[in-house]
């Protein structure tokens, strides 16, 4: 179950629809071998903000992925966003994103108490 929270300025979303832009991260994620289709994202935009003390409109996206994949998997999902926000966005230089694995052993969600 795969949570990306997608950071942006808020003039991301008047290059292309909020829905456009959940729905084709959603999309690349659920095609690549190894996650879900439970995939969540979130859009969070920014209207204050700085990039390297310049305001270049930006995409930041934190994957908050469940342990137990590998590193190559890892790394096949980020190049695989990344290039799919590249395609998107070809005007922006500022597109990036981290992964963060959770323990199994700590999630605990509503369906689970």
């Amino acid at each position: 179950m795969p949570h990306l929270v997608v950071e942006c300025s808020e003039k991301v979303l008047t290059m292309k629809s909020p829905d456009e832009l959940v729905q084709s991260i959603y999309k690349t994620v659920i095609a690549i071998d190894g996650f879900p289709i439970n995939v969540m994202v979130r859009i969070v935009p920014f209207k204050h903000y700085t990039t390297i003390g310049l305001k270049d409109d930006f995409i930041f996206i934190c994957a908050h992925i469940l342990e137990g994949r590998t590193l190559k998997q890892k790394q096949y999902l980020s190049k695989n966003v990344i290039k799919m926000l590249k395609e998107m966005f070809p005007e922006l230089s500022k597109i990036s994103m981290i992964i963060r694995e959770f323990e199994r052993a700590t999630f605990i969600n509503n369906s689970m108490v």
